[in-house]
């Protein structure tokens, strides 16, 4: 099968029942791998497909996957992966260093949360300990775990250690639940970090870091989300193994987190695209596709050691945050249902560059909207609890549809062992706001039972700002990527919004 399909600027030739590929700039090196069946790859907007163009021509890069949420980002498109086994990009990372998923996996059955007012309750203790907003920290929630700038000095350095999990509270099994427990620094060494932050300070580009800090356990704005979710498991011997590995309960009470670095990693992220467009300027280098937010920086020089140890930085953040997060969760629970235990299912991040091999070689793996996929058997899992399943998968879709999580086929190779990180938006924040009815969004969510803490559902959040979740997630089932293990379903959200009450009304 080789057909092609016509989009206004591009030609993606389709290679099979949700499979394509757009030849690289000049036909010169392998083609773009694309995504999708063929109503996701003609929903591909022009930019970001020009996004996808200019970040494979760009120099060092040897790959890039478009996957079917894909959508015009910063630099390159958000749902992509780029490749390079000689130079790093920080527009594939993005400004939200290490945005990730967590799903804490509850012991109480659906029917405790099926009461109205047990889930308005369980969102006042939540809120009460994980403020939301994009400015807000840890003196907006009366019950917040305070974090001083000496344990957060160790959190950015350290990541989730097992001294800096007991300085927080966290459990420190949990640590073995994430992707990475703790990144270090550029020539594979915590010190690289201690330098890095020690110089940071000393040129005054931290001078806030005692503000960003108490930033650790709190949501933030836009796409950042907690959900109550009443787990599914799928109706196969596979989804029931997996399950089990997991850690996952059949109608059984979970709840999902969507956040970052907050302002910490906004600012490194920031600090970074202006030193490599000032670098870029001052040297007169060209620009990959004339995109200031292609800027990029050969490995092994000190443009690319920096960006390395502060992207290292970020992550530790915004792992750490996740598990206090997941930690005061649980708390709120305790607080309302006395006896609630649970257990960290997974952590994993949808923004972020790794060393891995692609093909034998060392690469520097960046996903930007994207979630590693590693099947059963991989040797990356070796001495993990997922060696012979594969990891779990957090896929957050939206509070009707639902979010999944999945477990990496063998397929999963031809998207260098990644798959999409949710849905994907179909409609830009501004256009969400002016196009869609309040009272429309408003009652699609009491239709379903689900609610929230906002008083109006903030419009560029609905579920109809994004592309149909089922038609992704079939994307990634028949392409081979992965398999759905089970399905959860929203009983409320905790979302930033204009006007809130906090989980009052």
């Amino acid at each position: 099968m080789n057909t092609s399909e016509s989009n206004p600027t591009t030609t993606i030739h389709a290679t099979g029942e949700a499979t394509g590929f757009i030849p690289a700039p000049g036909n010169r090196g392998k083609p773009i791998t694309v995504i999708g069946t063929p109503a996701i790859r003609a929903g591909f907007d022009a930019k970001c497909l020009e996004q996808a163009l200019n970040s494979r021509g760009a120099p060092g890069v040897q790959d890039l996957i478009l996957n079917p949420d894909a959508h015009a980002g910063y630099g390159a498109p958000v749902g992509c992966v780029l490749v390079s086994p000689t130079h790093i990009y920080p527009g594939p990372v993005g400004v939200d260093i290490k945005c990730s998923m967590s799903l804490l996996q509850l012991d109480l059955p659906a029917d405790a949360v099926a009461g109205s007012e047990v889930r308005r309750a369980l969102i006042q203790a939540i809120t009460a300990r994980t403020p939301t907003g994009a400015g807000r920290g840890q003196r907006h929630a009366p019950k917040a775990r305070a974090v001083d700038e000496v344990t957060g000095r160790r959190v950015v350095v350290e990541g989730a250690s097992p001294g800096v999990c007991a300085a927080l509270g966290i459990p420190p099994e949990w640590a073995a639940r994430c992707e990475d427990a703790a990144h270090v620094g550029h020539n594979q060494q915590a010190d690289d970090l201690e330098a890095r932050f020690e110089y940071l300070r000393t040129v005054g580009r931290q001078a806030k870091f005692a503000e960003k800090i108490r930033q650790l356990g709190s949501y933030g704005g836009g796409n950042h989300f907690g959900e109550c979710e009443v787990v599914r498991v799928a109706d196969n011997e596979r989804a029931r193994r997996a399950a089990a590995v997991f850690g996952l309960r059949d109608n059984g009470v979970a709840f999902l987190s969507h956040c970052g670095s907050r302002g910490f990693g906004h600012d490194l992220a920031q600090g970074q695209f202006r030193a490599l467009q000032q670098h870029f300027a001052v040297w007169g280098l060209p620009l990959p596709g004339g995109d200031r937010e292609l800027v990029y920086a050969p490995l092994g020089t000190p443009e690319a050691d920096a960006y390395l140890d502060d992207m290292a930085l970020g992550a530790n953040f915004a792992t750490v945050n996740h598990l206090l997060i997941n930690a005061l969760v649980l708390d709120a629970f305790q607080e309302v249902i006395p006896g609630t235990r649970g257990s960290l299912v997974y952590f994993i991040s949808h923004n972020i560059a790794r060393p891995e091999r692609v093909a034998g070689e060392k690469c520097w793996v960046h996903r930007k909207g994207a979630t590693r996929a590693v099947p059963g058997g991989h040797n990356s899992l070796k001495g993990t609890p997922f060696s012979e399943t594969g990891h779990p998968i957090l896929l957050p879709g939206n509070p009707t549809a639902g979010s999944c999580v999945m477990v990496a086929d063998a397929g999963a190779e031809q998207s260098c062992f990644s798959v999409n990180h949710g849905a994907g938006r179909q409609k830009g924040r501004k256009a969400a706001i002016r196009e869609l009815d309040q009272r429309t969004v408003d009652e699609e969510l009491a239709a379903h039972d689900i609610l929230s803490n906002c008083r109006q559902y903030p419009k560029d959040e609905a579920p109809a700002a994004y592309k149909d979740f089922n038609a992704v997630l079939d994307s990634v089932r028949l392409a081979g990527l992965a398999t759905e293990v089970a399905r959860l379903r929203a009983r409320f959200v905790i979302k930033d919004a204009d006007e809130s009450l906090g989980g009052a009304a």
